[in-house]
């Protein structure tokens, strides 16, 4: 399969073809930072191709492919940097919590390790139940269900983001003298602590970046823009799954600025629509994207084109 298109510019990178094999073509510790989302194995199909992760007939015969790619990625990364991945619990039963979960992030944890990282930190992301409750119409979210038998609710599950370092010493750390300059989030920063957005001097009085490390620092993320997302209804085609919901852009602005240094390289195996990617770039990074669906990879090359000057506005802080 290959490479079947690709788009290359000075920040970025698009292939669409098979990570499994557009990823051992990348030379040895190349890359300094990876994010993305795996398929969540047994809850979502995103395509019939027989490359298709999600395709796997078993839970096993998923991590025997996806424990692959974790080896190429620990192959490209560069020593002492990060692998960021977003995830979830599994329901055993599908798209139904009826049954209980399956502890996909443990399991991904367990992966991780045996290929040679570290597993760093696990942060959740946390989800409006009535929002979810909306989306997926699980019934043990429903008021009713309370109502009727309060065994058979459930939560609206968070997401996870795991990060792994890869042994050895960092040779380039990732610095900010100058402290935090720029929050991606939902919160209001109170006036008095945005006139110290800037500030030069000793970096212990600088409390706009005490305020988004803070936050940053939190095992729990409450305060991501879950819409604020790049668009993707363009890419869906008719016999698609209803999931498609990108990574959210404050998400991977984190995770760039926690891990990584302006003019580095960012990876994402499961490009999707172009989300890493894209929020590389608006950061100053340079993104490599790998994207199997050819919808999704012509969605990514628009996204990367036309809504670059449109985010950074939206990234403008509020006074």
């Amino acid at each position: 399969m290959a490479i079947k298109h690709e788009t290359i510019t000075d920040e970025y990178a698009l292939y669409n073809g098979d990570c499994c094999e557009v990823l051992p073509t990348l030379p040895d510790e190349s890359i300094d930072l990876s994010v993305y989302s795996p398929p969540f194995c047994g809850l979502f199909n995103y395509s019939s191709s027989e490359h298709d992760m999600s395709n796997c007939r078993t839970y096993e015969e998923f991590f025997e492919h996806y424990k692959f790619l974790i080896n190429e990625i620990h192959r490209l990364t560069k020593p002492g940097r990060m692998t960021f991945v977003h995830c979830m619990d599994v329901p055993k039963s599908g798209g139904s919590n009826i049954g209980g979960y399956i502890d996909f992030p443990g399991d991904i944890i367990r992966a991780h390790e045996e290929a040679g990282f570290e597993f760093w930190t696990r942060r959740a992301i946390w989800k409006e139940p009535l929002a979810v409750r909306l989306r997926t119409m699980s019934k043990g979210l429903a008021h009713k269900q309370i109502c009727d038998d309060a065994t058979q609710t459930t939560v609206a599950g968070a997401d996870y983001l795991l990060q792994f370092r890869k042994k050895g010493e960092n040779k380039t750390p990732v610095s900010y003298p100058r402290g935090l300059h720029r929050y991606a989030g939902e919160r209001k920063v109170p006036h008095d602590v945005m006139e110290w957005r800037g500030y030069e001097g000793d970096q212990k009085k600088n409390r706009f970046s005490h305020f988004i490390w803070r936050n940053y620092a939190s095992s729990f993320w409450d305060d991501i823009r879950i819409d604020r997302v790049l668009p993707y209804k363009e890419s869906k085609e008719e016999d698609d799954e209803k999931h498609v919901h990108p990574l959210q852009l404050d998400v991977i602005e984190r995770c760039c600025v926690l891990a990584s240094n302006p003019g580095e390289v960012v990876l994402t195996p499961f490009m999707g629509v172009g989300s890493e990617v894209f929020g590389s770039v608006i950061n100053g990074r340079k993104g490599i994207g790998v994207e199997l669906k050819s919808s999704y990879y012509k969605q990514a090359i628009r996204n990367l084109e036309d809504a670059k000057a449109e985010d950074e506005q939206a990234l403008l802080f509020k006074d």
